[in-house]
């Protein structure tokens, strides 16, 4: 399953992607964001882990690798969750109007289990609505900062 989702906020790139890499920020954009832990390798560099726990109806813990990183413009990552494994492409561009394009491409690559296979299979487009679902909170808490 494959999915792109897109968004334009009202700021310059360089603040766009400051606030979304900013690790503190996380909660105030991503409902139900508990935590990020490093794990190893050296912070926001290719093969770099972490651990990301969120906690909405259920706990879920990912592990994050950086695939590949130039920020401001790109940054891909590998998610392992016990039910499924997804790579995220966050592209960033300044459009002509001077405000930032955010796109996600999102590919989930495996799914382990009858129910998250079912879920994927008969509801696909609740995965792309919670991502843009973020992206559109990201949004709004980048243009209401100072």
């Amino acid at each position: 399953m494959k999915y792109t989702c897109s968004v334009e906020i009202n700021a310059p790139i360089e603040k766009v992607v400051a606030l979304w890499e900013n690790k503190e920020y996380f909660k105030k954009w991503q409902d139900g964001f508990e935590s990020i832990q490093h794990l190893e390798g050296i912070p926001n560099t290719i093969g770099a882990k972490s651990r990301i726990v969120l906690q909405d109806k259920m706990r879920i813990e990912l592990i994050e690798t950086i695939i590949s990183i130039n920020l401001p413009e790109e940054k891909t990552a590998l998610y392992e969750h016990i039910h499924m494994t997804n790579t995220q492409i966050s592209r960033f561009e300044t459009t002509k109007n001077g405000k930032t394009l955010y796109k996600s491409e999102v590919e989930y690559i495996k799914f382990n289990g009858l129910m998250i296979k079912l879920m994927a299979k008969l509801f696909p487009g609740k995965f792309k609505k919670q991502s843009q679902k973020w992206m559109k909170q990201f949004k709004t808490f980048v243009e209401n900062s100072k």
